[in-house]
């Protein structure tokens, strides 16, 4: 028997579901968000039904019968801190999606929707989540910021950059646990890795305050002018967007798609200086995860939607090829990555995590 399973993946600036046929791709769709539709909810939690009508209206177009899915599998959000495989979504991680333990993103919603659609089926089929943002290998030392009260903590592109690491181990023969890479997702977040023998010992918060600034996201910021923004009476909310959905090349130039920034950069100095500058600092931050594996990186990967651009990944190779080959995987591998988990555990070859 075949089985089929629905794979949502709810990000900063689209909605993307796909639907496979054990390994097969059937059905793929990535609903784009502008910063202006985005925008008009207050919270991440408050686009829950936005989010999830649009998902069932597109299923229906498409002749979709959500009767046949086995399995539906949400990209995981910002629950606790915990190892990376696939967890059955449960009371306790619906608790903390609802109120976020680890602060508020789009993927927080993956987990939602998939145990929504599962209850309105019966609970025929399940709901699961994979390699959430939230995955923690740190190395000790990468914890220190230079504060006690501020911890350096993990949320990164877990799932596209563990699915993107064994993608390439598997094309040069090896194991992903034998390699040392830096891995580099671009998309409405950026987040830069060193992936050392399987593990991520290091690497950039890409949600609200670290590394690159982001199509939508201000990165590190200077503290002494953040302090002084923190007093000048703009609301707590206003400032936590200037960090996340409103910084970043949406505070320079306005959109968030960098498709029609790099289409203006062509011919407009200023979108041409913005993107080059996202561009200069994800190169920095590339070169500071490749002296945390002390140089010895056996390549340098760029995924993520951004990794489409020609003109950013040849600005960011052109930078870093001294450290390491650069190896390109334009989009995400998310989708498939989401589906495997979940076929693998259909299959009784894989078993789901309790989240605790």
């Amino acid at each position: 028997m075949a089985y089929k399973i629905l794979a949502i993946n709810p990000g900063s600036t689209s909605t993307k579901i796909a639907i496979f046929e054990d390994d097969q791709q059937i059905f793929v769709k990535t609903i784009r968000h502008s910063a202006e539709e985005i925008g008009s909810f207050p919270t991440i939690a408050s686009q829950f039904s936005y989010r999830k009508d649009i998902i069932l209206s597109t299923l229906k177009e498409a002749g979709i019968s959500l009767s046949d899915i086995h399995a539906i599998v949400g990209r995981g959000g910002l629950i606790k801190p915990i190892e990376s495989g696939i967890y059955e979504v449960n009371a306790e991680m619906i608790r903390d999606l609802k109120v976020p333990v680890m602060g508020e993103h789009a993927s927080n919603l993956g987990g939602l929707i998939a145990q929504d659609i599962a209850q309105s089926l019966g609970n025929r089929a399940k709901a699961y989540i994979a390699d959430p943002v939230v995955v923690d290998e740190l190395q000790p030392l990468a914890r220190l910021s230079g504060h006690p009260l501020l911890p350096r903590v993990s949320i990164f592109h877990a799932l596209n950059q563990k699915a993107i690491a064994r993608t390439y181990a598997a094309e040069v023969g090896k194991k992903y646990e034998d390699l040392n890479l830096v891995i580099a997702h671009m998309g409405g977040g950026v987040s830069v890795s060193a992936h050392c023998q399987g593990k991520v010992v290091d690497t950039n918060n890409a949600l609200d305050g670290d590394g690159p600034f982001s199509p939508e996201r201000s990165g590190g910021l200077p503290t002494g002018g953040l302090v002084e923004l923190c007093y000048s009476g703009k609301p707590k909310g206003e400032i936590k967007k200037i960090l996340k959905g409103e910084g970043g090349v949406v505070a320079y130039l306005g959109p968030n798609d960098m498709r029609m920034v790099e289409e203006k950069a062509a011919s407009d100095p200023r979108y041409a200086q913005i993107q080059e500058g996202m561009c200069y600092q994800i190169a920095k931050e590339i070169g500071s995860m490749a002296a945390v594996l002390k140089g010895k990186v056996d390549a340098i990967l760029l995924t993520g939607g951004i990794a489409y651009g020609k003109p950013i990944t040849d600005y960011i190779t052109d930078m870093v090829h001294f450290i390491a080959p650069v190896k390109i995987y334009p989009g995400e591998d998310e989708m498939r990555a989401l589906a495997l988990n979940g076929l693998m555990v259909l299959k009784g070859q894989l078993q789901p995590k309790i989240y605790k």
